[in-house]
């Protein structure tokens, strides 16, 4: 579960948590509350992938609510999910066109992009990250003063994180690993059609994630 009546049992008895320097995880309150319980030595860094997503979800929503049809085109949604770098010269073509007709999309959708790209900077040096907080903070501060409620949800949610969020320039740590043993371990559950006893399940996820 991810309570935290869940996992404090778990914590409580965890060996060697002082020694712990770095937490890497997703914008979860509750993750982050145990954490500055239980390994009160560990810096919380926040995971990009997570990040990345949750612009993009808040991004979509607005999308969704500007134009509500065009956001069920499954051709356009591809094209808008996607760091700009990442499009062919002619989805660029395709989805400059459409934007040209929205100019305020195109404003949020510009803005997201920057923002992004400030976002998945890595191995920065502490002079480096100086230079690119206040850049954070100021899209923050647009998006809290936006007047659209999806962005202005969004920039709340990046503001109580600032820190864990800026802390991805320097220390370029990913929970990766742990969702990749995650989906597996679901997919074990899901083909077994659920287990009754925990310790089968157990072992089936030593033998199979091992």
């Amino acid at each position: 579960g991810r309570s935290e009546t869940a996992l404090e049992s778990y914590f409580l008895h965890l060996e060697g948590k002082e020694r712990v320097r770095i937490v890497c995880m997703d914008l979860a309150a509750v993750y982050r509350s145990l954490v500055r319980k239980h390994f009160p030595q560990a810096m919380i860094v926040a995971d990009r992938f997570h990040v990345i997503r949750l612009i993009n979800h808040h991004f979509l929503a607005c999308w969704r609510e500007i134009d509500p049809v065009g956001s069920k085109n499954r051709g356009l949604l591809s094209l808008m999910r996607r760091h700009r770098h990442n499009l062919k010269p002619e989805q660029q073509l395709r989805l400059g066109a459409y934007l040209a007709e929205r100019p305020a999309l195109e404003l949020i959708y510009r803005f997201k992009q920057r923002l992004c790209y400030l976002l998945l900077k890595k191995h920065k040096s502490k002079r480096q990250c100086r230079k690119l907080i206040p850049r954070f903070l100021r899209a923050v501060a647009e998006l809290r003063q936006s007047g659209l409620a999806q962005l202005v949800t969004l920039g709340d949610t990046l503001h109580s994180w600032s820190e864990e969020i800026v802390r991805m320039w320097r220390f370029t740590r990913s929970n990766g690993i742990t969702e990749g043993f995650h989906n597996k371990m679901e997919t074990i559950s899901r083909q077994a059609y659920g287990f009754r006893n925990f310790e089968n399940y157990r072992q089936r996820v030593q033998v199979l994630c091992s």
